[in-house]
């Protein structure tokens, strides 16, 4: 047996962990590139986006085949994405100046990016920035930092406690509010843990994130620079199952914590999928109503419109069946195998229910075992708004 206890913090709750932010000036007066140091080589497990224009640093880290590091150099306002082999060159020569001014030793440092694509980086300013670089612990200015439309701050930390009193702990913290739709993790997140891990690092991330990030969707686009990374000093102890636990659990609050902060979004939607063929096909069904702008523009206007929903299971290309399918919004079953339970009583309960700050939709296909859940968020006039004027 294990505990699992939430504490204070993120990335420097853990032993051995530092962090911090400077203001640059890539943002008008915010802070707007950050770092995390470890005094102690880490192992280095990572996810990354689908989408066929992978961002530079993405591609600065598989060229280089990176496993272990102990300093990665953050930076937002601009996602060095589609800007060729001159991308990589710019992190190269960035991370070579940390390097040289950074007060500690650095090995096979790093850099992820996020903000608008298409630009180069301003050397010329992230190197003022870097030289402000002090080593300290202060996760508020790294938070921030990494903060593009994001209203609010993503960050956890648990402290894990086994069975003979030995203790590991894990931090994390992430943004995302817009572009998430994961083939992967679709936002940028970054995990730290003294957990001294004797299992394969990025198996254990890839099972988390499988049912975390790869469960959200805020508006169906796919960025350039979707990263996951997790990083351990291995200072601590070790439980596997206490930590796949922990990790899932890590991820699943920073993933509805995006999903909550969805650009102009007020609603967190669990789409529940049972029934289906196999898990593939659940998640496919998930994802698609998650994505449906018809789907989210309902949620939004508070309207069970039950029949959107059996459209959009209809369209995903998976098996399905009317005479089989069953949909209830929590408790309100509006349609069972053909039957339409949709009176004016129901109709106001589920209406109700979507008025709810968080509320789940259930679709049980009735073909098979296959279950998944996807979360989404609905679509407001605020997310256009925010979208239209993003690069001004």
């Amino acid at each position: 047996m294990f505990k699992i206890i939430p504490i204070k913090g993120s990335i420097t709750a853990v032993e051995g962990f530092y962090a911090s932010g400077v203001k640059s000036g890539l943002k008008k007066d915010d802070y707007d590139l950050g770092y995390i140091y470890s005094d102690k080589i880490c192992d280095i497990a990572y996810t990354f986006t689908t989408n066929k224009f992978q961002a530079a640093p993405i591609k600065y880290v598989l060229n280089n085949k990176i496993k272990q590091t102990n300093f990665l150099l953050l930076n937002s306002k601009n996602a060095n994405a589609m800007t060729g082999k001159k991308g990589i060159e710019d992190i190269e020569e960035l991370l070579s100046f940390t390097k040289e001014n950074f007060e500690k030793e650095l090995i096979n440092p790093i850099m992820s990016s996020t903000g608008v694509i298409g630009v180069r980086l301003n050397k010329e300013k992230l190197k003022k920035g870097i030289k402000n670089f002090i080593l300290e612990k202060d996760d508020n200015k790294v938070s921030r930092a990494i903060m593009t439309t994001d209203s609010y701050q993503k960050e956890v930390a648990f402290e894990v406690i086994l069975k003979n009193g030995d203790k590991f702990r894990i931090g994390a913290i992430a943004k995302g509010a817009g572009m998430i739709n994961p083939a992967m993790a679709t936002m940028l997140c970054f995990v730290v843990t003294d957990a001294n891990i004797s299992d394969d690092i990025n198996n254990l991330l890839k099972e988390s994130v499988s049912t975390t990030f790869n469960a959200i969707s805020v508006d169906g686009d796919t960025s350039t620079n979707d990263s996951c990374f997790l990083l351990t000093n291995r200072k601590g102890a070790y439980d596997k199952e206490a930590f796949r636990e922990v990790l899932k659990l890590t991820l699943q609050k920073l993933a509805f914590d995006i999903v909550k902060d969805g650009e102009g979004a007020n609603k967190l939607v669990a789409f529940e999928i049972k029934g289906a063929k196999n898990r593939e096909e659940a998640q496919k069904i998930g994802k698609s109503l998650s994505n449906s702008l018809l789907v989210k523009t309902a949620i939004f206007g508070e309207d069970p419109n039950w029949g959107r929903i059996a459209s959009t299971i209809g369209a995903s290309g998976c098996e399905c069946d009317e005479e089989k399918l069953t949909i209830s919004f929590e408790n309100i079953l509006v349609y069972d195998k053909g039957n339409i339970y949709f009176d004016e009583e129901n109709e106001k309960k589920a209406a109700k229910i979507m008025q709810r700050d968080e509320f789940k939709i259930i679709c049980d296909l009735g073909i098979g075992n296959g279950k998944f859940t996807s979360y989404g968020c609905d679509l407001s006039y605020e997310y256009v708004k925010i979208n239209a004027d993003y690069r001004t």
